[in-house]
């Protein structure tokens, strides 16, 4: 019956099958869902407790560290909290039907853990909460009058024993231990009554400073030295009973809920596993209905996709004998696989022949063309694509490819004597118009080197001849011009000499007669020396008796400050100086003395000279006269020399600049010749590295010789070689006469 129907129908009966199985499941995970959501809730307010409890021990531990009122506040709003919670979860637990008796038992630990905690607080109030408040506060007042008070009387005896006293207090502050305070007790007993050190005042201090002291340890004790004494362990036992409590009772309803949780899955689960048995039976039977069309329809879809994969040769039509919507498709389907087996069969044998068509023209033959037919609209419309480009590609390049390959490696192997027989292709003649133009070339650039190489080496040796011969002239031209005009140099130095020695001869003239003149004055001044040597001596013994006297005080004060000791090193040294002063004086008048009459004995001397002298300038005035006219012979004919010798040097000059351009010009060229010759070799090595038509045949051109004008290069300038030209061969100083009465004063 089932089989009869359609698709549709099926799939709407499983749709309806699968809402009600859902429906149900969905309302006992509902029903699970809440009564979880309410579990939760007691574990929500029981972690709510326990965050309670954490801040209540906050606000707790603040307190005794920071000592400030505001975390009393504090304190009350987290403890209100905390019972807040605590009956929350009272009214949860009752409505849960789980015993919340352990909830009234917390709540009753909580108010003494409050009660004990606002009695620690208003007692550590009343200690101090900073050092200037509470007993802190009186005890520190009290024991700074006491110090103030030792302080403005200067009893520092006093002052040592209440530092004392302080030591004891501050050893019990920080050690909590009380035999400190029975030291405290004893020594200030013993200062209140020592009446040597304490009256009235400060004995009213002291007792003030004690009595606040005992108040403070009193206080102390009642709050506990320790975390287990006192008002403090009192706080800690409750603490702990109120933990203790909270995580018995956290266990205890954590096991029960535990337990509900499981029994409600339970029931849930196996609820919902019968449905879903149900559903699942009435599903497969549905399903197996529905799958059995579609395998059937895929086994054939996959045989038709086998085929056409080609993972088949061949391909079955579908069962049509299903009523439902598969059936109706499995026709449509067959019509199809008929027509797509008709066109792949065409398809395969026009891809086919195109294979055949490539592998030929991989082969390099275009002329073939493409003859079987499909009704596929794209691979006809290919086809006729293809041979339209091998019809271009054969009327463009060539016919067979493989011609132009095997002329390119010839072209490439620089053998330009292969031609491409019978071309059809625009590339194919290209190539052999190419190769008949490269021929061409490599013949002229053949026989022009060969015409280079020739020339190049007649110029080369024509230069080089050229070149020799001038650099040769140029040598003897520049060693011709420079010994003319060292020549030229020294026959115009000699008349230039001539004509000073004839100034000269003048000035020695003038100066013999003043040189008799000064002769006559110097024995004058002799005479007058020796009057002035005779006071200098006079001058030189005072000098002298100065030194010594001056010695003589440096001693004393040498003396003197030896005496004074360490005030004295100062005026020691300038007295050792002034000493040394002294001394050098006494050496420098006796050098002095030495030295006047040296002076006075050559003055004598000179004195006898000078008589001499004035004879010999007698004599030799005669003969300057005569040496006068001689030089003036001489210098006639130096004049004329110099004229003669100045125009050939001249004329040797230009000739030896013409001859320096010519070496230039002879160098240049030689270069350019030898740089022809390499470019020409280099033209005849590349043209016969390559083959060609007519290789060996090409000779070198008939070229007729013939002058070229060769522009000169500028000259190079060249300095001549000139020993001492235009330059005086010797300076002769002027002769200057020194007077005697300077050099006396400078000595």
């Amino acid at each position: 019956m089932l089989n009869n129907l359609t698709v549709k129908a099926k799939l709407f009966i499983l749709l309806i099958g699968s809402v009600i199985g859902f429906s149900v499941i969905s309302f006992f995970m509902y029903k699970f869902v809440w009564d979880a959501h309410h579990y939760g809730e007691i574990e929500t307010e029981i972690e709510m407790m326990k965050s309670d409890m954490l801040m209540l021990r906050r606000n707790e531990k603040d307190f005794i560290l920071r000592k400030d009122m505001k975390y009393k506040t504090k304190y009350e709003k987290n403890y209100n909290k905390l019972i807040e919670d605590s009956h929350k979860l009272a009214s949860l637990l009752k409505d849960n039907g789980i015993n919340n008796s352990g909830v009234k038992d917390f709540i009753s630990i909580s108010a003494d853990y409050k009660k004990y905690m606002f009695e620690y607080m208003a007692l550590q109030e009343k200690i101090g909460l900073n050092e200037k408040t509470g007993l802190y506060g009186s005890l520190r007042a009290s024991v700074l009058n006491v110090q103030d008070t030792a302080k403005k009387l200067k009893n520092y005896e006093l002052l040592a024993k209440v530092y004392d006293l302080r030591k004891q207090e501050k050893d019990f502050m920080l050690r909590r231990d009380l035999k400190y305070v029975d030291k405290y007790k004893s020594k200030i007993d013993k200062l209140i009554n020592n009446s040597n050190l304490v009256h009235d005042d400060i004995k009213k201090h002291l007792q003030t400073y004690k009595k606040d002291f005992l108040a403070l340890i009193e206080a102390e004790i009642k709050i506990g030295l320790t975390h287990k004494e006192g008002l403090q362990g009192t706080l800690r036992k409750t603490i702990q009973k109120t933990e203790s409590l909270l995580k018995t009772l956290a266990e205890h309803t954590e096991v029960i809920v535990e337990e509900k949780i499981d029994n409600l899955i339970n029931t849930t689960l196996i609820l919902a596993l019968i449905m879903i048995i149900l559903s699942s039976i009435f599903i497969l039977f549905i399903n197996k209905t529905i799958a059995n069309s579609i395998s059937t329809f895929q086994i054939g879809l996959s045989n038709f996709f086998k085929y056409l994969n080609k993972e088949d040769s061949s391909v079955e039509l579908l069962d049509t004998n299903s009523k439902d919507e598969l059936g109706q498709m499995a026709v449509v389907v067959n019509e199809n696989i008929q027509k797509t087996k008709t066109l792949i069969e065409q398809d395969h044998a026009l891809i086919q022949d195109v294979k055949r068509i490539v592998e030929e023209a991989k082969d390099g033959i275009l002329y073939d063309r493409i003859e079987k037919n499909t009704s596929n609209d794209s691979l006809q419309e290919l086809k006729t694509i293809f041979n339209q480009m091998l019809d271009i590609m054969s009327q463009n390049i060539c016919g067979d490819v493989k011609k132009i390959q095997l002329a390119l490696s010839k072209f490439q192997e620089l053998d330009f004597t292969h031609r491409i027989p019978n071309p059809t292709g625009k590339t194919s003649q290209g190539l052999n118009n190419l190769a008949e133009i490269i021929n061409d070339m490599l013949v002229e650039n053949k026989a022009n080197g060969l015409t280079l190489e020739q020339s190049s080496d007649i110029l080369f040796s024509n230069v080089e001849s050229l070149s020799t011969a001038s650099n040769q002239a140029a040598a003897s031209l520049e060693e011709t011009a420079a010994a003319l005009e060292e020549i030229t140099s020294n026959i115009t130095n000699n008349t230039e000499n001539v004509v000073q020695m004839a100034t000269h001869a003048n000035e020695v003239t003038k100066s013999v007669n003043q040189g008799q003149d000064l002769a006559s004055k110097t024995t004058t001044a002799m005479d007058e020396i020796n009057s002035e040597v005779t006071a200098i001596n006079e001058a030189i013994t005072v000098i002298d008796q100065i030194a010594f006297q001056t010695n003589i005080l440096s001693l004393n004060a040498a003396v003197e400050a030896a005496t004074a000791g360490e005030a004295g090193k100062g005026f020691a040294v300038v007295a050792q100086e002034v000493r040394n002063l002294a001394s050098r004086s006494a050496e420098a008048a006796n050098e002095i003395k030495t030295l006047v009459t040296n002076a006075t004995d050559k003055a004598n001397n000179g004195k006898l000279i000078a008589d001499e002298m004035i004879d010999g300038y007698t004599h030799l005035n005669e003969s300057i006269s005569k040496t006068l006219e001689i030089i003036k012979d001489v210098e006639m004919a130096s004049k004329e020399q110099q004229q003669g010798i100045e125009q050939i040097n001249n004329a040797v000059t230009e000739l030896d600049q013409q001859t320096q351009q010519n070496a230039s010009v002879a160098n240049n060229t030689k270069d350019i010749a030898m740089q022809t010759q390499t470019i020409a070799q280099t033209v005849v090595n590349n043209a016969n590295e390559k083959e060609f038509i007519g290789k060996d045949d090409v000779k070198s051109k008939n070229i007729s010789n013939s002058n070229e004008n060769i522009s000169k290069p500028q000259a190079i300038e060249k300095a001549p070689k000139s020993i001492g030209s235009n330059q005086k061969s010797s300076n002769i100083k002027p002769i200057t006469s020194n007077n005697s009465d300077d050099e006396w004063a400078s000595f």
